[in-house]
């Protein structure tokens, strides 16, 4: 792969200054046309050492609006990072539209110098671009330009950059020894990244190699290569969208409309209303104790609360939170996405969320909207919904991979036991806060919405992040069953976590 990249290329500097000028004049038109095209573009510069990847992201910066760039580089992760699953940091460093984000490592470093010192054996570091590459088909499904630039030089030409950095005082403390050691496994680091730009180079997010051993050819090549795929997006997204027809009816529809998972959740399902007091009582006073050692134990919780308008998703939240100290835990209750959020990936807001270890967090509502409210209100298109299993699915493995404990809770209550409530919160003054005409808008298409939820359901409900689907005709039971629930959750967690230790 890299041979390609070895055949001598120079620039001479009468060539280098007369391409200078029109390549950044052409960059900043570029740049400026981005800022409103509704899409970010993030620039990745792997490579050697020695290859000049910090030097490039200073070119970058030097020759684009640099107000505009955001430049990224990550070492050892903070206690923030270690807390939270490994591509936290990540989503975190995201640009959002209209910006560039330009990293001088990634999410591809790590891994690959893992392999050259044999931390990791072949199919851990498979697995590893495995799950880059659903990171950067998310990303590029969703609009973002991903631009992967590796930036090569040979064995002999790293030694002498690195001497040279070495020798000057401003930039000696550049030069460590892990790098000379990696300068040692020149071979092996060789080796471990043709196999990650192998399996990661996508027609969606190709990577291109670019011969760094002349500086100027370097530079040049470089910023044509960020200039050629920022004007063909832009050219993209000035053309008249296809027309499409609207997408055929779902083969099963009907079938989901009479024959669901929903049909299997036991409404009459209900707790003596003697002892409904004392036993919840007991629970939450369990739920109390485990929530606090899982703190002490540094176990983060994530609840998701799904459910049908007046399900009982708030009165349940409160009496899981109410026993619990309020360090511990925090609500998100989940709307309209704000301006912030709607210029990343829809999954950024959640990501942002992540607990720290020992915390909770609980969702009221969540991103399965995307699948539910999103898709039936038409608000985000067929391809945007159909692919967000998958990358639901993925995201809650990585959420589970790092040990949370996640638990998904559906609420159902029967269509007449629905209407019931929303009449009982229109007659009575101090409810009709929870009524709203969108609610009965909602109801309306309750055909269309149990069809997502039965979809959801199937195709999210996995092996690691299972749904729980909670009988709720009976608030009692319900908020009993949901605290239950949640104790045998944690009890799973703190095992599994000692199991481990």
């Amino acid at each position: 792969m890299f041979e390609a990249a070895e055949l001598g290329r120079k620039v001479s500097k009468k060539d280098y200054a007369l391409r200078v000028p029109a390549l950044r004049t052409e960059l900043l038109v570029a740049q400026r046309e981005l800022a409103g095209a509704g899409f970010s573009v993030i620039v990745l510069l792997g490579g050697m050492d020695g290859a000049g990847r910090s030097e490039t992201a200073n070119l970058l910066h030097s020759w684009m609006d640099a107000r505009f760039l955001t430049a990224h580089a990550f070492g050892p992760p903070s206690e923030d990072e270690r807390d939270r699953p490994e591509f936290w940091r990540y989503w975190m460093s995201l640009p959002p539209a209209g910006r560039t984000g330009v990293y001088v490592s990634s999410w591809y470093t790590d891994p690959i110098i893992q392999r050259t010192f044999g931390e990791i054996d072949d199919d851990t570091l498979d697995a590893s671009m495995q799950r880059i590459a659903n990171f950067e088909r998310m990303l590029a499904d969703d609009g973002t330009l991903v631009i992967k630039l590796w930036l090569h030089i040979g064995k002999k030409r790293q030694a002498k950059r690195l001497d040279r950095l070495a020798e000057d005082p401003l930039t000696r403390w550049r030069v460590t020894s892990r790098q000379r050691e990696l300068l040692r496994r020149y071979d092996d680091l060789r080796r471990a990244a043709e196999r990650a730009l192998r399996l990661t180079s996508t027609g969606e997010t190709p990577w291109v190699v670019i011969e760094a051993e002349d500086i100027r050819y370097r530079n040049l090549a470089v910023a044509e290569a960020v200039l050629q795929e920022l004007v063909r997006r832009l050219h993209e997204r000035r053309q008249p969208a296809p027309a499409t027809s609207a997408p055929p009816p779902t083969s099963n529809g009907d079938l989901l409309q009479t024959h669901s998972v929903l049909d299997r959740v036991d409404l009459h399902r209900t707790i003596d209303a003697a002892s409904v007091v004392e036993t919840l009582t007991a629970a939450q006073e369990r739920l109390a104790r485990l929530v606090l050692e899982a703190y002490q134990a540094r176990l983060s919780t994530t609840v998701v609360f799904e459910g049908w308008d007046a399900a009982g998703k708030g009165g349940c939240i409160r009496r899981v939170i109410g026993p619990l100290d309020a360090r511990f835990f925090r609500v998100i209750p989940i709307s309209a996405p704000t301006d912030e959020e709607l210029a990343h990936h829809y999954l950024w807001r959640f990501w942002r969320h992540i607990p720290r270890a020992g915390h909770m967090t609980i969702y009221d509502r969540s991103w399965y909207g995307r699948v539910l409210v999103e898709r039936v209100e038409g608000l985000a298109t067929p391809s945007e919904w159909r692919r967000a299993y998958k990358e639901i699915n993925d995201f809650e493995e990585q959420l589970v991979d790092r040990g949370v404990v996640l638990l998904k809770l559906w609420l159902h209550i029967s269509q007449e036991e629905q209407l019931r409530r929303f009449e009982e919160r229109e007659r009575i003054p101090w409810k009709q806060h929870k009524i709203s005409a969108e609610d009965w808008r909602n109801r309306d298409k309750a055909p269309a919405y149990r069809m997502a939820v039965t979809e959801m359901v199937e195709r999210t409900s996995t092996e690691y992040a299972p749904w729980t689907l909670i009988p709720a005709e009976s608030k009692p039971y319900a908020r009993l069953e949901v605290i239950r629930r949640l104790c045998k959750a944690l009890h799973r967690g703190l095992a599994a976590q000692r199991s481990k230790g």
